[in-house]
């Protein structure tokens, strides 16, 4: 069972309290150094030893005028980026064709080392719904050609978007073999669930190693986020289509809820030095908005993103704001704790901003890409009826509020899109599950992961899949893979791609199922 971090305890991670809370300060008060040098000696014809564009490229966040581009110099990625410990001015362009004959946007940014010189650029003034083509130049040194999209203008009605969703890409678990079948996809983006590095040691006989043992620095994070990033299948998905992402928890520390660690004796400054180190890490590696800058331990990544008429994309964070797991974060029944009216998945802020911007939203389909399984799926075997606490069952009273909402202010088409479990699910999202006769008002998509697990996949009970058990399941699945979504203004098509292994590159790729939703009508059939 967890237990809740306390002063007295001593453990640490080589962080005094003073030099904790002086560099807090010092962190939260630095949102625009990725823009200024602060009387910084700027270079600004730097030359490099190697390739500073090792990374590679990456979009994100992508509006109706505009986009994030994203790049990170590091001519040696895996010992301290190889860098000098100065401003590099970069340059970058933005054009409607990969030969770059017409250039339609073009600035200069700097690479700040405060951010291991990572660059992001708030590209504004594009046209909507359509591809355009960015690169970065440092020096002599060109980057790879980036492609990206804008969104659809808020008032327009696409014919057609498609995209793909994965989580849980676990680098010691294999290859990423579901990456080069969807770079073959005609996708206008792709969103990240969570779990895109894992924090662990590096461990003996697996496909792959982690380098170093488990990561705590901000130098520890920037190392394993680089060694995820050099898998030229990751980086190429990135470079082909703009992400949406979000994180779960392996980006800082296994199954932590807000400021709860999952291990003992964990001091306070510790904990939060920790978590500093993890958010600002994931921010220099991710396409994201300056409204995403980290302020410290914490990190604003909750936001929407609207592709026109057709979907409305509210990315949510449910790890920073919940409160602690109850009863732990095991399998348990529904009892006690977990109707604590107190307790929340969102935190009471985005909950609030969630329900504005679902009453507030013109699109067919309001699309949640959110981490933790929402229905309430019953591992016990007959009477003994367990539940996931790290899940929305174990937060039952903001899953009921959350559906009741659904239901009652006639939420248009709401999908929720689920990561986390290593496993694909179709769920019915009941208003009340405990009633075969409750209706259904939304429709629950889990992809499996990426990788973790290994070949083959987490094996299921037959006891947890029986109809009887768990009426709301409509089909499941543990092969590593992704699930691809095709939208129109009257169905939504989901194919569930599956990789046979990943212990080994160059795996073909399966299609397990395809499911269909139709406008109007919650819950999903089989195709």
């Amino acid at each position: 069972m967890r237990k809740r971090i306390r002063p007295r305890q001593s453990r640490t991670y080589g962080v005094q309290r003073r030099d904790f809370l002086r560099y807090l300060a010092a962190v939260s008060a630095i949102p625009t150094i990725s823009s200024r040098s602060d009387g910084q000696t700027i270079n600004e014809q730097p030359s490099f030893d190697g390739n500073p564009f090792l990374l590679g490229v990456a979009s994100g966040d992508p509006e109706p005028d505009g986009v994030v581009i994203w790049t990170r110099l590091a001519t040696t990625p895996l010992d301290g980026g190889g860098i000098p410990d100065e401003p590099i001015r970069t340059r970058w362009e933005i054009a409607t064709d990969e030969t770059f004959n017409h250039v339609v946007r073009k600035g200069e940014a700097l690479a700040m080392p405060q951010l291991g010189h990572s660059v992001h650029v708030e590209v504004d003034g594009l046209q909507p719904f359509r591809w355009y083509f960015y690169r970065f130049h440092a020096g002599k040194e060109t980057s790879p050609v980036g492609r990206t999209r804008t969104a659809p203008n808020v008032d327009h009605a696409p014919p057609r978007v498609r995209f793909a969703f994965t989580s849980c890409q676990h680098y010691e678990s294999g290859y990423f073999n579901g990456y080069p079948h969807m770079q073959q996809e005609d996708l206008d983006l792709v969103i990240h669930l969570g779990d895109y590095i894992y924090e662990y040691a590096g461990a003996e006989k697996r496909p792959r190693k982690h380098l170093g043992g488990e990561i705590v620095s901000l130098n520890d994070y920037r190392r394993r986020y680089s060694q995820y990033r050099l898998d030229q299948t990751l980086q190429e998905t990135h470079r082909l289509f703009p992400w949406l992402v979000t994180w779960d928890d392996h980006e800082f520390d296994n199954n932590y809820a807000n400021l709860v660690s999952e291990e003992e004796g964990i001091s306070p400054e510790s904990f939060l030095a920790r978590r500093m180190n993890a958010y600002q890490a994931y921010y220099e590696f991710m396409p994201l908005r300056r409204s995403s800058f980290p302020q410290g331990p914490d990190m604003k990544l909750y936001r929407g993103c609207e592709y026109g008429r057709l979907a409305n994309f509210h990315v949510l964070d449910t790890r920073q704001y919940r409160t602690d797991q109850p009863n732990g974060d095991h399998q348990k029944p529904m009892v006690g704790k977990v109707f604590d009216p107190n307790a929340t998945m969102l935190g009471q802020q985005q909950e609030k901003w969630l329900m504005s911007n679902l009453l507030q939203s013109n699109s067919t389909w309001n699309v949640l890409a959110q981490q933790v399984m929402m229905a309430p799926l019953n591992r016990g075997e007959g009477e003994d009826r367990r539940y996931s606490m790290d899940q929305w069952p174990g937060y039952e009273v903001s899953r009921r509020r959350l559906l009741r909402f659904f239901h009652e202010r006639n939420i248009p088409n709401p999908v929720v899109l689920t990561g986390d479990i290593h496993v694909n699910w179709v769920n019915d999202l009941q208003l009340d599950f405990e009633d075969p006769k409750s209706p259904i008002v939304g429709t629950e998509l889990v992809g499996t992961s990426l990788t973790s697990g290994g070949n083959g996949g987490n094996i299921i009970p037959e006891y947890v899949r029986a109809a009887e058990q768990n009426e709301f399941v409509q089909w499941y699945n543990s092969n590593r893979g992704y699930v691809s979504c095709d939208l129109t203004p009257n169905t939504w098509t989901s194919h569930f791609r599956t990789t046979p292994f990943v212990d080994r590159p160059d795996s073909p790729l399966i299609t397990k199922a395809s499911f269909v939703i139709e406008k109007g009508k919650a819950g999903a059939q089989k195709a």
